[in-house]
């Protein structure tokens, strides 16, 4: 489904140039759920920002069904960590908005915003305005609106970021649902090794800068899941592995930038 191939990423500074990614490859395949994970300043957003359109000037390929990604034709859905939702508009009204802008008739628009609802836990909540919902329900809206147009990959950079951990592994639920009853191919940014476990087929592990790609983790927990696996001993043990390779690369971003190698991002 996804397939980025020999990623480059250069950002001009006034100390001269920064390379953000370096000769970064992955895939995703198609209903599969892929997590990103890396020290802050690995290029986890970069990505996330090209892989989605919203950067441009880069070397190599990024692809969607041997097709160059482009978000503007609805193959990308995505959903940021920042608050995103229409304070002026209901719920509904939020979630049926790109199908309004889209020409979709009135009827389909709410039959198919109602759907999203339901598959989000928001049933009930159709009038309410943002003002009058939780931050979890605020980005479980803003991930019904995405859904919408039925992307073929849903694209998240830490979109539960700005929420308690306890917040967190509920929706990460939610998600797990979603994923499930839409066969959605999906990739995840997040700095929360927990999440990427709890969520994730494959989690990929970036260096630090230049961000490549350090280790893909194979997470052979079964599926269906929830939140009841944080328990399990090989949750436990998937956990650690991935810390281990993480704390190696945030240990040499704080030393360099104590040091002053590397500009901060």
């Amino acid at each position: 489904m996804l397939r980025v191939e020999g990623l480059t990423k250069r950002f001009p500074t006034p100390d001269g140039v920064l390379t953000a990614i370096e000769d970064l490859s992955l895939q995703v395949s198609r209903e599969q759920f892929v997590a990103v994970i890396g020290p802050s300043g690995c290029g986890k957003s970069t990505l996330f920002n090209i892989v989605g359109g919203l950067a441009g000037e880069f070397e190599g390929r990024v692809l969607i069904d041997g097709h160059r990604a482009d978000a503007r034709q609805h193959d990308i859905g995505m959903v940021f960590q920042e608050e995103s939702t229409f304070p002026w508009l209901t719920t509904m009204e939020n979630v049926a908005f790109p199908l309004e802008v889209a020409g979709v008739a009135k009827a389909e628009r709410i039959e198919r915003a109602r759907a999203l609802l339901r598959l989000v836990g928001l049933e009930g909540f159709e009038r309410r305005y943002p003002a009058e919902l939780s931050g979890g329900m605020r980005q479980r809206t803003a991930i019904a609106r995405t859904l919408a147009f039925e992307p073929k990959l849903l694209l998240m950079d830490e979109p539960f970021g700005a929420l308690d951990e306890q917040t967190r592994l509920l929706l990460g639920d939610q998600i797990l649902r979603i994923h499930r009853e839409l066969k959605q191919t999906s990739l995840l940014i997040t700095h929360s090794i927990t999440e990427a476990v709890q969520l994730a087929d494959r989690v990929v592990v970036m260096t630090w800068r230049p961000g490549r790609v350090k280790r893909v983790v194979e997470i052979d927990l079964p599926r269906p899941r929830d939140s009841e696996i944080i328990a399990s001993p090989e949750f436990g043990r998937l956990v650690a592995t991935i810390w281990s390779d993480l704390r190696e690369e945030a240990s040499r971003g704080m030393k360099d930038l104590e040091t002053g190698a590397l500009q901060r991002p």
